[in-house]
């Protein structure tokens, strides 16, 4: 089977993919004075929440910086063999993707632990879970991407991604059905050209994954029409010429409607 960090690596090939009263002023002059002292204390209060509400906001700014800081450890290279004097403002290479993968699970879990119910810290379980998925770890992965889809928007940019990942977790843990379910959903939601495609691609390797060769040939032919020119296509592509050669036939893509060809240009 392949790896989650085999597949990514294929995805990166070389099309990448791709960041809150005017009605009481009448009231108060209909009232008067009897009521200046209860009005301080509301504006107190709500002097109050402002101040919250400021501290939170500064709040969430550290935190996206003190996020953009764990992620630093994704710029640092990855060499086997580094030289003995890295190059002046140079970071020392990672000796292999393993050990850049630990270093970065422990910077995003240090990172999460500080800023807990922190915006930032929701958004840092994302790539947490990619770099656990990296490692094996499929069922420490899979709560974290739950709780990024329960707590980014409906159009994040990072959405699809997450849905993939949800996908992996589920697979590696060989609960196809419910993989498959969350591959189908990345087809359903990812309207845009990033990840086009890829969530028809991976119902087809769990098909093949179930046995059934001929519908994987389907969907992996359909794809030349329906998502041409992106990873999926190229990886279906690979997939399609390994069941010719194990002597599947390869049906025609299906013609993408003009309608939806139209819509397209």
């Amino acid at each position: 089977m392949t790896s989650y960090r085999d597949q990514q690596k294929e995805l990166r090939k070389p099309d990448e993919l791709q960041k809150i009263g005017a009605t009481a002023v009448p009231w108060l002059e209909q009232h008067g004075r009897s009521v200046t002292i209860g009005v301080v204390a509301v504006l107190v209060v709500i002097g109050g929440v402002v101040v919250v509400r400021e501290l939170g906001t500064r709040g969430e700014e550290r935190a996206s910086h003190e996020f953009g800081a764990a992620l630093r450890v994704l710029d640092r290279p990855v060499n086997a063999n580094p030289p003995a004097t890295p190059a002046p403002g140079e970071e020392v290479p990672f000796k292999s993707e393993a050990e850049k993968d630990e270093a970065l699970v422990k910077s995003l879990t240090d990172f999460r632990a500080k800023n807990t119910g922190r915006k930032a810290a929701s958004s840092a379980a994302l790539p947490l879970a990619q770099a656990l998925l990296r490692q094996g770890k499929p069922a420490d992965a899979l709560p974290l991407i739950e709780e990024f889809l329960a707590n980014a928007e409906p159009n994040d940019v990072l959405r699809p991604a997450a849905l993939e990942a949800r996908g992996y977790a589920l697979e590696a843990q060989q609960k196809y059905d419910e993989a498959m379910a969350a591959f189908d959903q990345l087809s359903k939601e990812n309207k845009t050209d990033f990840m086009k495609g890829m969530g028809m691609y991976h119902r087809g390797r769990l098909l093949l994954l179930k046995g059934d060769k001929d519908g994987a040939a389907k969907l992996f032919s359909d794809l030349e029409t329906t998502a041409p020119g992106t990873a999926a296509a190229r990886l279906a592509k690979e997939r399609v010429t390994i069941l010719a050669g194990q002597g599947v036939a390869i049906p025609a893509p299906t013609p993408v409607p003009a309608a939806a060809a139209d819509a397209g240009q």
